[in-house]
């Protein structure tokens, strides 16, 4: 025979899962130190100014 479920239950049991995979998502985007951030940031500001320094004037 099938294993009898409680529905509420289960629907407990997913809404806490989704939740786990949003923390776990939220750990990774803004769960960094401060170095971390800063260093992002310099990398993001040095691809910036390499792309400006290849652009043509038309």
């Amino acid at each position: 025979m099938a294993e009898i479920i409680n529905f509420r239950q289960a629907r407990k049991g997913l809404a806490r899962k989704a939740a786990e995979q949003q923390a776990v998502e939220n750990r990774a985007r803004f769960g960094r130190s401060k170095a971390e951030k800063q260093r992002d940031a310099a990398e993001q500001e040095r691809l910036r100014k390499e792309l400006d320094g290849a652009k043509r004037e038309d």
